[in-house]
């Protein structure tokens, strides 16, 4: 898949663009509905099938106190799309100058002669332009001046719940991964480096890898099953998430503790994928009554990625 960033580095005539517009990030079950679609129709036409989305965040810009955590780490969204049978991301710098775009200088400046767009497949709920004033119906009024064609995908409903980026947010803040899962079709995962800790895990007898998560959504605070993908290697492993109560820290951390695992990996990118929640984070009279229920969460873990095999 070509990934081409910022809009300006779109120099050579794309066959047939078919093209997806949104966010997309976690790539969950909704957007792989309007990839697939977008795929569909290029293949139709011997064209192309776009992705294109913004980078960063439009709130980061619009409301930065309002931007969320991400759901999905850049590298695992291209990987996402990608799956879905896209041939082409083109990922716009999201600047203020981009946000504040007149709806029809966008249509006629990026979608009619950058990309000199076909066929455009959006959500139901698709918004553009500034203070998303160009609307659906908008959107197919400028279709009909600059000769492109729309197509609306309904909204995605699952357990009664139409599929959304925010309601997924919502499901893996309060730890219910496994909820979570279903609506992105696939275990949700954070990336990141690993750090160094407080080491309390070492001391114990269960060295773990603390993960930087500054950049990403993270789960519920308690205990996971988990696997860890480290250069291309799956890792069967438990992750603790939360503030160490028995040790009295202050600082929100993710520990993951990889079974059978004795290799240095400070400062190297792992994937943490999340299986299961075990249990709610405890505070424990003592370090020995902590080591007892480590014990037990592993033996439980292991089950279940053992049945997960």
């Amino acid at each position: 898949m070509r990934i081409i960033r910022g809009t300006k580095n779109i120099v050579d005539p794309i066959p047939y663009p078919v093209m997806a517009i949104g966010n997309f990030d976690g790539v969950h079950v909704g957007h792989q509905t309007l990839f697939c679609k977008t795929a569909e129709l290029a293949l139709a036409h011997g064209g192309t099938s776009i992705a294109f989305t913004f980078e960063p965040h439009p709130l980061k810009i619009i409301a930065p106190g309002k931007a969320p955590p991400l759901l999905t780490h850049f590298k695992k969204k291209m990987e996402l799309i990608e799956s879905c049978g896209v041939n082409m991301v083109i990922c716009a710098d999201f600047t203020r100058k981009f946000a504040d775009q007149q709806p029809r200088d966008f249509s006629r400046n990026i979608l009619f002669e950058k990309i000199a767009v076909k066929e455009i497949v959006v959500g139901f709920d698709y918004a553009f332009g500034r203070g998303r004033e160009g609307t659906i119906p908008y959107l197919k009024k400028m279709g009909e001046e600059f000769g492109f064609q729309v197509h609306v995908v309904e909204p995605f409903k699952l357990k009664g719940h139409t599929v959304s980026s925010s309601h997924v947010r919502e499901l893996i803040e309060a730890g219910q991964v496994e909820s979570a899962s279903q609506f992105l079709g696939r275990d949700y995962s954070i990336i990141g480096p690993v750090i160094s800790g407080y080491k309390t895990g070492q001391a114990i007898g269960f060295p773990t890898a603390n993960i930087d998560t500054s950049k990403v959504q993270i789960p519920g605070t308690g205990v996971y099953a988990v696997r860890v993908v480290y250069e291309n290697k799956s890792y069967d492993a438990v992750a603790n998430i939360g503030f160490n109560p028995t040790f009295n820290r202050d600082r929100l951390s993710v520990e993951v503790h990889i079974f059978d695992f004795n290799q240095v990996i400070y400062h190297h990118e792992i994937e943490v994928q999340f299986m299961a929640r075990i249990r709610s984070e405890l505070t424990f009279k003592s370090a020995d009554d902590l080591v007892v229920q480590i014990k037990q969460d592993i033996d439980k873990a292991k089950k279940i990625l053992g049945e997960r095999n």
